[in-house]
């Protein structure tokens, strides 16, 4: 299950379904992006970069660009608004229920992928469903986190240095 319900500045207080699933939906949503931030943030701060350059104008290699937030003062202003860019297709053409049969809030499946998720008794289902929950609740938490202590010292990782 989910770790509790706990809404401290009533967020979801005397709201409807509808709305209730709107916000889950876009928690989940930031909980997979956060995840995917961690993994990225702990595969770079470990020295695994892509090959080639990311800029042959400015003769910039993958390798050249800094773990973390300092990506962002090097990175060329063209790459930055090809991410932001590529981030908003994503949220406009996929990362949305585009055919109206999600089962849950989250369900981006479209029809399209499954992974075995059909297979699943319905108590599996909301087992993972919970996992994936609390997962990316932890895995903002942890972005936030390596973020701030950048911002504050520069070390991301407080417990020792890459």
């Amino acid at each position: 299950k989910p770790l509790g319900f706990w809404d401290p500045i009533g967020l979801v207080e005397n709201v409807d379904q509808e709305r209730f699933d709107r916000l889950r939906s876009v928690e989940l949503k930031h909980g997979r992006v956060s995840m995917l931030a961690v993994l990225g943030h702990i595969v770079t701060s470990n020295g695994i970069r892509l090959p080639g350059m990311i800029s042959n104008s400015k003769e910039l290699a993958f390798a050249d660009v800094p773990t973390g937030l300092a990506a962002f003062s090097k990175l060329p202003a063209a790459g930055f608004w090809q991410i932001v860019l590529f981030c908003g297709a994503l949220e406009i053409l996929v990362m949305r229920d585009v055919t109206g049969l999600g089962e849950f809030p989250g369900d981006f499946r479209n029809g399209f992928i499954d992974f075995g998720w059909d297979k699943f008794s319905p108590e599996q289902k909301l087992q993972k469903r919970a996992i994936e929950l609390n997962n990316g609740r932890a895995a903002q938490m942890g972005i936030l986190a390596l973020m701030m202590h950048e911002c504050v010292d520069g070390k991301p990782y407080i417990f020792f240095d890459l």
